[in-house]
């Protein structure tokens, strides 16, 4: 029997952590190990016993023979643990922000912060599958995108590579996550109290997510509106997306577009005409489902799409992103899930 890959998870108590560990458990060809940063209580484990527990040191790594190490942490602690993992000879799948950007002044504007190990930033590939595959296969580090651009950039780039919009009126994005989106670190805004029978918008006009949408699609910034408001569920991203084509078109001729820029691939699914993505759809699945409505006279076009927050935009796409790292089938331990198509 072929040796199963060792998966190292740092950040394996919060949501997208578990996550990981719970599509690692059930993958056919890797396995999870538990790597403590801190101490860590039993009450905090997401998993039972039998799961590998040892602390993120070099020895600790090499000892137990890692090939991938996910970090589901903050972007410091990643800039911090991403060095120590290249240097040890193991590929790294980040989840958080840390490599995301290509540059140390987009990092000091979008997230006011200064990068630690700018050397690598030109090294990290954006693991979003569907458009930098062939990278991510020859990549030692790998920048899982966020969850809001997963969905966008999915939903916009055909259409800019197709060169259909008509780009003056510019790109408006209306983006809704579930709470589990903020992470499981306490907040003033995803108290319970907040939360509940209430629905609002954040970080209006300097999203953090921004940068990424821009960099995957090739709009300039005075070319999107990208808004985020917080849902009172626990998961699932949901994107209104308005836009104008340059000339009139049918929704035949949209259906095309989008058939063509995502013909085989496995974890995106276009709707057909009459039907429109939601989140009970994709619950628990790795999948990105699209749809769109398209008004021929006035030229407007109003493309939906859903993910869940900690699958496709999180942890599924970073356990797809080590398939391909590793050689394994892309879709190997991700075709479960709780959606219906």
């Amino acid at each position: 029997m072929a040796r199963r890959a060792r998966a190292g998870i740092l950040g394996f108590t919060g949501y997208s952590g578990a996550e990981l560990v719970r599509i690692l458990k059930a993958h056919p060809h890797a396995e999870p190990v538990l790597l403590e940063h801190r101490a860590v209580s039993d009450s905090e484990l997401p998993v039972g016993e039998n799961t590998s527990r040892i602390p993120f040191d070099t020895s600790a790594m090499e000892g137990e023979g890692l090939d991938v190490v996910f970090l589901a942490t903050s972007l410091e602690v990643a800039m911090e643990a991403v060095p120590r993992i290249l240097d040890a000879g193991i590929r790294c799948v980040d989840l958080s922000a840390a490599f995301r950007l290509r540059s140390v002044s987009d990092y000091r504007r979008w997230y006011g912060v200064e990068h630690s190990c700018p050397e690598l930033l030109g090294e990290a590939s954006y693991g979003l599958p569907e458009f930098f595959r062939e990278m991510v296969r020859i990549s030692r580090l790998v920048a899982n995108p966020g969850c809001y651009p997963t969905a966008a950039s999915l939903c916009i780039r055909p259409l800019i590579v197709a060169a259909i919009l008509d780009r003056p009126p510019g790109v408006i994005c209306d983006a809704k996550s579930g709470v589990s989106g903020a992470g499981r670190k306490p907040s003033l805004k995803t108290h319970f109290c907040e939360v509940t029978e209430n629905f609002s918008a954040y970080s209006v006009l300097n999203h953090r997510h921004v940068p990424e949408i821009l960099y995957t699609t090739d709009l300039d910034e005075n070319e999107l509106g990208f808004t985020a408001q917080l849902l009172p569920l626990h998961r699932g991203i949901l994107e209104t997306i308005y836009v104008r084509t340059a000339e009139s078109m049918e929704w035949e001729d949209l259906h095309r577009i989008y058939a063509k820029e995502y013909s085989g691939e496995p974890f995106v699914r276009i709707f057909p005409k009459g039907r429109l993505p939601d989140l009970r759809g994709v619950q628990g699945t790795n999948y990105c489902d699209i749809g769109f409505r398209v008004d021929p006279e006035s030229r407007r076009v109003v493309v939906v799409a859903a993910i869940d927050n900690l699958v496709k935009g999180a942890a599924g796409q970073a356990v797809q992103n080590m398939n391909l790292q590793l050689g394994y089938p892309e879709t190997a331990g991700l075709t479960g899930g709780r959606g219906q198509e």
